[in-house]
């Protein structure tokens, strides 16, 4: 069509009568805590902030977001309006139409944490930004520059410096937390593993002189476990020796995003490689000599 509404549809339209607003009722339920902007019934929670970051950043890109839009909502009117000889109401009637279009691909309903939804994001051209390092370089983005500079928000050497000092945040972050990673897997796993060790061996030497070519069998158990916390102890020692060597040549690095990227691709992954042994070994040594919480 035209774009132009029938008498009939502006009728029923009726955009500028706030009567035809449907009654927004206040919602008492939790819903969809993996949204990262989830709609409660009657408005929208924004959930990606963590709790450690301030809020402004986040408040200002969302603001600049909205302002930008409003802009071109009222630019995209009054271009109909002007070329297409239509009325106010008839003119947001068919912008607003197109918008709804538009965000069909950025609605989702399901897990926002399940792989389906991975890839489903993919099927629909969605980023996704699995590291942090990847997902801050869409601050410095050509789209995002231009949001911020169109509307003097910021200009791009201010970005940028932004962009910078984040990596810097990220990079310490890590590093300490390998830190203390190593100092707890080292200095409070190993050792109350090595000590509850010790106690089967001594275990199953009584039992050899007791029961003979036969203690085998009878210290069958203790024999596994020992084999067991031998090998979580060589995991947690190896790879925390792996972890160091790889963290100083990150830190060699003079390029901040370099760096960043040799953080997360190359010291990081190490984080779950130990955090496996130790639990293992959590679950192999007595509770009583457990010295975690």
């Amino acid at each position: 069509t035209n774009g132009k509404l029938s008498p009939e549809e502006k009728t029923d339209l009726k955009l500028n009568v706030v009567g035809k607003i449907p009654d927004v009722l206040l919602d008492n339920t939790d819903r969809n805590r993996t949204s990262p902007f989830a709609f409660t019934g009657n408005k929208f929670e924004f959930r990606a902030v963590r709790s450690s970051a301030n809020c402004a950043t986040s408040m200002t890109t969302l603001n600049a977001m909205v302002a930008k839009q409003l802009k071109d909502f009222k630019n995209e009117v009054d271009l109909l309006i002007n070329t297409k000889d239509l009325k106010k109401d008839e003119a947001i009637f068919n912008v607003l139409r197109e918008y709804i279009k538009q965000t069909k691909n950025i609605l989702f309903e399901g897990d926002g944490y399940s792989e389906a939804w991975q890839n489903e994001a993919k099927k629909r051209g969605l980023s996704n930004h699995k590291t942090t390092p990847d997902a801050l370089k869409a601050k410095v983005s050509k789209k995002a520059m231009e949001l911020y500079s169109s509307l003097d928000i910021m200009n791009h050497v201010e970005v940028e410096a932004r962009y910078e000092i984040e990596l810097e945040e990220y990079t310490k972050k890590i590093q300490i937390e390998g830190r203390v990673l190593g100092d707890i897997a080292r200095n409070h796993v190993v050792p109350t593993a090595i000590k509850y060790q010790n106690i089967l061996i001594d275990n199953v030497k009584g039992l050899k002189e007791i029961f003979g070519k036969d203690f085998e069998s009878q210290a069958k158990e203790q024999l596994d476990i020992i084999k067991q916390i031998s090998h979580h102890i060589a995991g947690i020692n190896t790879n925390v020796k792996l972890m160091i060597d790889e963290r100083k040549k990150a830190n060699q690095l003079e390029d901040v995003e370099k760096m960043a990227a040799a953080y997360c691709n190359n010291v990081k992954p190490y984080f779950d490689i130990i955090r496996s042994h130790s639990d293992k070994l959590e679950l192999l040594v007595d509770d009583q000599m457990w010295t975690l919480p």
